[in-house]
């Protein structure tokens, strides 16, 4: 019988929008979706992902949600950093920690939006920068 893979905790559409207000508020930005079928779409991203692909991995989860935010523009501004920020809470929600220097993070996600860092980069720049949060 094959073994069953433990299902990740995701990150609900609700926090994506709350991240967003915030970021918009701390940093300014035009507010508003954009897209709301982008938006839908890069949500089930990692789920999609989880469901179809035996081989997966929580760095390639979280770039499934990175990837698909940055990429596709779904909210009027603040896409680059609500992908970030949500690859970073997919990652500790699931007991890992996302640890890189702000000018590398800028520098990558910049990368993403502009499709000069694939996926499979992404997935791999986040599998050399996470680490295990210890238990408590």
């Amino acid at each position: 019988m094959p073994r069953r893979r433990r299902e990740p905790a995701w990150v609900e559409r609700v926090v994506l929008d709350a991240v967003h207000l915030d970021q918009l508020r701390e940093h300014g930005g035009l507010p508003g979706i954009r897209d709301e079928n982008a938006l839908e779409s890069a949500v089930a991203r990692a789920k999609q992902r989880w469901h179809y692909e035996s081989k997966c991995d929580l760095p390639m989860l979280a770039a499934a949600y990175g990837w698909g935010l940055a990429t596709s523009h779904p909210y009027r501004d603040g896409n680059k950093r609500v992908a970030f920020l949500v690859m970073a809470i997919f990652l500790e929600l699931n007991g890992w920690r996302l640890e890189a220097p702000e000018s590398e993070v800028v520098q990558v996600m910049l990368g993403v939006a502009t499709n000069r860092i694939s996926e499979r980069q992404l997935t791999a720049w986040l599998r050399a920068h996470v680490v295990r949060i210890e238990s408590r």
